[in-house]
């Protein structure tokens, strides 16, 4: 429980796991591009975040593309989607969301296939 709550001590990794929330499936760079942070910083924390199992990342072409894990504790899960409706009234919150919707547009998921991570990486 305390790798948990470790994990939402920090504002980046509240940041990401809230995107994920709102978008179910983001390759790196979408998540560089969103929060507007270099790339080791954010490869770097989705490495803790994996770490205690709140995120799986898997290989597509290129690119790592992370998803909430599945096999997390319900608690957890509803602790983080509380998280997300709280962020989701913040400015940086929708700055993230701006920025994530400028790159591919809302709703849509990265064409890796296409390049569409070429761009941001």
């Amino acid at each position: 429980m305390d790798t948990f709550f470790a994990m939402l001590a920090d504002a980046t990794r509240r940041r990401i796991l809230a995107l994920l929330v709102e978008r179910p499936s983001l390759c790196v760079c979408e998540i560089v591009q969103a929060l507007n942070l270099a790339q080791p910083r954010i490869s770097s924390h989705l490495a803790a975040l994996r770490k205690a199992g709140l995120v799986r990342g898997r290989r597509k072409g290129l690119w790592v593309h992370y998803a909430l894990a599945s096999d997390m504790p319900a608690w957890q899960r509803t602790i983080i989607e509380a998280l997300h409706d709280g962020m989701r009234e913040t400015e940086q919150f929708r700055a993230d969301l701006a920025r994530l919707n400028a790159q591919n547009g809302p709703e849509a998921e990265t064409d890796s296939a296409a390049g569409t991570c070429s761009d941001a990486a």
